[in-house]
């Protein structure tokens, strides 16, 4: 299948499209497909069945989508006949990823879901299973396994520190909705499969912290606003009282160089994720209830701050706009922090009405667009033409199609002051 590019008429380069899931992640994809007759469920090459949608949960756009770029819930389960699986044999660990993917393929919707063997998987797409959230970084991938619907909105890791852990995303402040596909599919394949759990402690998982609900929820936030004001430190012990975390999305901060200020910030580009501590304070609602309580008055509090900023700091707003913008439009190489920076300093502007032509869910689909994997496999994957001494760089190589995919998103955007 030929790679999707774009020519521009001002700058004689190809400039990179969307591309599908499921082109990204699989050269080899296989598919859960149930035998009705058999009831035994089997693996088939994609290209036998029809395409999946090729828009990714993450370019839609979602409520409260100023503040909250996206909310996932992840549920930990284990099946009440083996051991945890750092206590599980080689081949009982086989049979765990046998018996969770033959449930997935048995559930509503099956079609729309492919299933991996993760030492099958090759390193690049392994890669970017990580930077979507979908897979955490792991060092031996044996008898692992990964689930993962055509959108990426719904996945499962097996037999990484649990049996099964399913994740839903859902973009902008979207609880209830996730949580209610979380359930569906978690009622799904309780139907078929027997989960440890006990009166006293709920759901048994590896973790203590995860064991009751076993539901961990998570928001992620542009918190720009609060961290200039230097507020985030309060905020995070406030947050504690309610058992509930704040903590980077990409990394700590370190030294800003893209705002123009220098400070040393807690979180690149001012994302936080917010979580709950534990999954044992209540019921899931009353989890749910708590973090979203959490959520909307953060996003209150950042809205304020966001006035009183634009209000009271008009000449740091403005420069770290127009550097994040210049940045973006005349730099030949991107390194990745610097991207992030540029893409909150970009969002910040959006959000205060200082700049029009761009919406807040191109700016969250950039975050994952520039990162490593995802451009590496753009790299291989595409005709371009670089100049001689990065060409023989992978790492400059994808600095400057870092550079050009800011570019081609940035380029209908004008200042509204």
């Amino acid at each position: 299948m030929p790679f999707r590019t774009r020519i521009m008429k001002r700058r004689p380069f190809t400039v990179i499209s969307y591309v599908p899931l499921r082109m990204l992640i699989f050269q080899t994809k296989t598919r859960l497909c149930p035998l009705r007759k058999t009831g035994r469920t089997v693996m088939r090459d994609s290209q036998d069945l029809k395409s999946d949608a090729t828009e990714s949960w993450y370019t839609k756009d979602g409520p409260e989508s100023d503040v909250v770029l996206s909310t996932k819930i992840r549920v930990a389960r284990n099946l009440a006949t083996f051991p945890f699986p750092d206590r599980l044999r080689p081949q009982d660990k086989d049979r765990v990823r046998s018996i969770v993917f033959n449930a997935f393929g048995h559930l509503e919707g099956c079609e729309d879901y492919q299933a991996v063997a993760v030492q099958n998987l090759d390193p690049l797409g392994l890669r970017i299973l990580e930077e979507r959230g979908s897979f955490p970084k792991i060092d031996n991938a044996e008898s692992l396994g990964v689930i993962l619907r055509g959108d990426g909105k719904i996945s499962c890791v097996v037999n990484v520190i649990d049996h099964i852990r399913t994740s839903v995303y859902s973009s902008g402040l979207d609880v209830e909705e996730t949580m209610h596909l979380s359930q569906k599919i978690d009622r799904g394949l309780q139907s078929m499969l027997q989960f440890a759990a006990s009166y006293d402690f709920g759901y048994l998982t590896a973790s203590v912290l995860d064991a009751g609900s076993g539901m961990r929820i998570s928001v992620r936030m542009h918190l720009p606003s609060l961290s200039y004001q230097g507020k985030i430190k309060s905020v995070m012990e406030s947050l504690n009282e309610d058992s509930v975390m704040l903590k980077a999305s990409f990394g700590s901060g370190g030294v800003d160089n893209v705002s123009g200020t220098g400070n040393r910030g807690m979180s690149l580009g001012s994302f936080y994720d917010i979580c709950n501590i534990d999954c044992s304070g209540g019921s899931e609602i009353d989890q749910m209830t708590s973090i979203l309580a959490s959520a909307k008055r953060l996003m209150e509090l950042e809205r304020q701050a966001r006035e009183e900023c634009k209000e009271n700091l008009p000449t740091i707003v403005s420069n770290y706009l127009y550097r994040s913008i210049s940045l973006a439009r005349w730099s030949s190489l991107v390194p990745l922090r610097e991207a992030v920076s540029i893409i909150s300093g970009v969002k910040w502007g959006k959000d205060m009405n200082l700049l029009v032509g761009i919406d807040d869910a191109e700016l969250h689909a950039l975050l994952y667009r520039i990162q490593e994997g995802h451009l590496t496999f753009v790299q291989k994957n595409g005709e371009f033409h670089f100049k001689k001494d990065i060409q023989d760089d992978d790492v400059k190589k994808n600095e400057r199609l870092r550079a050009l995919i800011l570019q081609e998103s940035f380029e209908n955007i004008k200042l509204n002051f």
